[in-house]
């Protein structure tokens, strides 16, 4: 049970600050939820307070889990299907879960991919949501801001070329 003023994610999403809990009428039925803002694009999400644990929604991590995605995205590539379709799928299923270090993982691999190969549509507008996931949720537990948090990831990537 959360409360207003908690830090949350949601997958697919990505964090967010509760601002309200509302009772609503959807579909004819009468249910409580937590009304959740995203700092990043401005939006607001209406989440099922009785539904909320089986939809994944988490609190925002500590300090020791925010240096564990930093080293997650220093790290090299992993192994990744050069079949477009299965890549697509297994890291759909990585940012689906909502865990921030398999989100991490996908911004890492994509975005060396892009580097190296370059990106297809959809594997390029799949980078942009799960950077949006992650930043959304580093800029809530750094109480920092979105471009500093841009900044720092894109950081990662740019030693890489140099080392060429």
């Amino acid at each position: 049970m959360y409360n207003v003023g908690d830090n949350v994610v949601y997958p697919m999403h990505g964090a967010g600050v509760i601002v309200a809990i509302e009772e609503r009428e959807v579909l004819g039925e009468k249910q409580k939820y937590y009304i959740m803002a995203l700092p990043i694009g401005d939006m607001k999400v209406m989440i099922p307070m009785d539904s909320a644990e089986s939809l994944g929604v988490r609190e925002v991590i500590g300090d020791e889990e925010v240096a564990r995605v930093y080293e997650i995205l220093g790290q090299e590539k992993s192994a990744m299907s050069s079949n477009w379709n299965r890549r697509y799928r297994a890291n759909m299923e990585k940012i689906k879960s909502g865990d921030i270090f398999e989100v991490a993982e996908v911004v890492r691999n994509l975005t060396i991919r892009d580097n190296d190969k370059g990106l297809s549509t959809g594997e390029k507008k799949m980078l942009d949501t799960a950077r949006q996931i992650l930043v959304s949720e580093l800029v809530i537990a750094q109480n920092s801001t979105e471009e500093e948090v841009m900044a720092k990831i894109e950081s990662f990537f740019k030693e890489e070329d140099k080392d060429e």
